[in-house]
């Protein structure tokens, strides 16, 4: 494997392990069902806490994988994936042109 396939590897370890969460999945499939959804919202439709549910949200946030909407108090989160699909695509075609016969 390449270099730069290898450091494109290492970018994306962030990104699988914010994903590799069972109770981070759950607040991504809840966001791409409902689309926009505050913390308490979402806490209302988890067994998780309040903290915990911001606490997933946050380390969501810092991979990208979310974003926040502000509007008047309310903090509406939703699925932000465009930079995350583009790394894996990157991901993907390095590994495609480097690995495979």
């Amino acid at each position: 494997m390449g270099q730069e396939a290898i450091a494109t590897f290492r970018a994306c370890i962030p990104l699988f392990h914010a994903l590799g969460d069972p109770a981070r999945q759950d607040i991504v499939l809840l966001l791409a069902e409902v689309e926009k959804l505050t913390v308490n919202e979402i806490t209302d439709k988890s067994t998780l806490s309040r903290p915990a549910i911001s606490h997933h949200l946050k380390i969501l946030k810092d991979q990208g994988l979310v974003s926040i909407e502000q509007r008047g108090t309310k903090r509406y989160y939703s699925l932000s994936f465009e930079h995350s699909i583009s790394i894996l695509k990157k991901l993907i075609e390095l590994v495609e042109e480097t690995c495979l016969d």
